[in-house]
């Protein structure tokens, strides 16, 4: 080839090259991204975004972004370009299109600490198989006529260790409460035996790992997570290897079969791998928020006695209904009737806000209200945003379950917000379409009936300053300690 032809190739290759930039430039350019600032290289602004704030907020961080670019904006969030979503339209619009627009995307170190076949992770298919194990699992009708029972006598167990006088850590009394719970129901595990309280204290390790900073280096809180979550799933594969064994000699337990283990086990084709993923994340799913949702109630009503108060009168009346009867167990008719129950739950559920915020990405570009989402950018829906927004809540961060009475009117008020008509397309504290919580009736049964008799046989107070901070997972610092005492009589 003459030069002068290799000249006019090289011309032409690079001219062609300069061309699919410009082009690639302009449409870049035709993106109307919301407003927002990057922050630093990599890092973005996460550190900012995670600093620990009061739990009934949504932090000075939000405050500020919020005030300056609206309730849609960009930022750099956990290492990627990301759209940060306070608005609740835009949050309903994401949960809704999961799969379509956008799918469940977390950081990858809380898939290395859950395991790559977490419910939490997973998407797809293999996610819709998991939530339907879970789904079978806390059907209604097991919550009707196994659950309801089992979480009324892990209530009893923890309570009847109350003292008179006593001070005590509301929150690791919550805790025991549900690990408890879920270790019966999951693998059969009776409490207070070296077995469960051996696995609790692994546990505890390892949620201290899920809630650091994903550093795995000697001494780090990730790695002891790490090594933890590895003791754990060998405790786990034990259990599952003496089961199948006992099964294949046909020794089976009834209660054993029942189980989440035995269940998964006799009617799944999930691996080995898979089964002790499902399992850790229910236990870590069914444990955690349950828990901080029930200290958050304790912290919330002590410092409401007109609460308390109604409380107590619709507990009383129960508890009448049943002596009367001849009765002692909680029936589902009797968990029906907790009106201001329910509106106790729903309260704690937005101003505490257990789950503040979601991971999501978009699926392919997206444009909502004249802004683009670009395709592969992270998206973080803020839950807690929305139930603290004054827009849609009247006096937001006071804690007021009566708004919940009348499908959601408040009662006494000329207030025009939107919210004093309905409250139910803004209120999502287990999230929302497909990715439903899977656990949320167990949640609010669990709540209910340690309301039901926390109520009817304690008083209780701080027994010193303690309030609720995200971390951005939800915690007392001080534990939430309490002094209580007992109702000697009650009917």
């Amino acid at each position: 080839m003459p030069d002068s032809e290799l000249v006019l190739c090289s011309l032409l290759s690079i001219l062609a090259l300069l061309l699919i930039f410009i082009f690639i430039r302009r449409k870049r350019s035709r993106l109307n991204l919301p407003p927002g600032n990057m922050g630093w290289p990599f890092i973005g602004e996460t550190i900012g975004y995670l600093k620990p704030y009061s739990a009934i907020s949504i932090g000075e961080f939000m405050e500020q972004h919020i005030s300056r670019y609206g309730k849609i904006y960009k930022s750099n969030l956990f290492g990627e370009p990301t759209i940060v979503s306070v608005d609740a339209g835009l949050n309903r619009f994401i949960l809704q299109n999961e799969g379509k627009l956008f799918e469940c995307s977390y950081p990858r170190s809380i898939g290395g600490i859950l395991g790559k076949w977490s419910m939490l992770v997973l998407v797809g298919e293999m996610h819709r198989d998991m939530r339907s194990i879970a789904l079978n699992f806390l059907s209604h009708a097991r919550l009707r006529t196994h659950l309801l029972r089992e979480v009324e006598k892990h209530t009893v167990l923890v309570l009847s260790t109350w003292k008179e006088n006593s001070i005590f850590s509301a929150q690791d009394e919550a805790k025991k409460f549900t690990f408890n719970l879920m270790a019966k129901h999951i693998m059969s595990m009776e409490p207070g035996v070296p077995e469960t309280e051996q696995l609790k204290k692994e546990y505890v390790t390892f949620m201290k790992g899920v809630v650091s900073a994903p550093l795995n280096f000697p001494g780090t809180a990730y790695r002891k997570a790490l090594q933890s979550r590895a003791t754990i799933l060998k405790f786990i594969e034990r259990k599952m290897e003496d089961r199948q064994q006992r099964m294949k000699e046909g020794r089976g337990n009834l209660e054993e079969d029942d189980d989440l283990l035995g269940w998964v086990l006799q009617h799944s084709n999930l691996s080995t791998e898979q089964i002790l993923d499902l399992i850790l994340s229910l236990l870590f799913a069914g444990h955690e928020t349950s828990s901080v949702a029930i200290a958050l109630a304790i912290y919330f009503l002590q410092g409401c006695p007109n609460a308390i108060q109604q409380l107590r009168e619709e507990h009383l009346r129960i508890a009448r209904a049943k002596k009367q009867s001849g009765e002692t167990e909680l029936s589902w008719d009797d968990y029906k009737e907790m009106d201001f129950t329910q509106c106790v739950i729903n309260e704690t559920l937005r101003l505490g806000n257990v789950v503040r915020f979601l991971h999501r990405k978009a699926l392919k570009n997206v444009r909502y209200r004249g802004y683009d989402i670009p395709c592969g950018w992270k998206v973080l829906p803020v839950i807690a945003a929305v139930h603290l927004d004054p827009l849609l809540f009247d006096q937001p961060q006071q804690f007021n379950p009566w708004r919940w009475q009348n499908n959601g009117i408040l009662r006494g008020s000329s207030s025009s917000c939107p919210s004093m008509t309905t409250t139910s397309n803004n209120f999502m504290p287990f999230g929302g379409g497909p990715r439903l919580c899977a656990g949320s009736e167990l949640a609010k049964l669990e709540m209910a009936v340690f309301i039901h008799h926390m109520v009817l046989n304690y008083h209780w107070e701080l027994a010193d300053t303690d309030q609720a901070y995200a971390f951005p997972f939800v915690d007392f610092p001080n534990g939430l300690p309490i002094r209580v005492q007992q109702y000697h009589s009650f009917i």
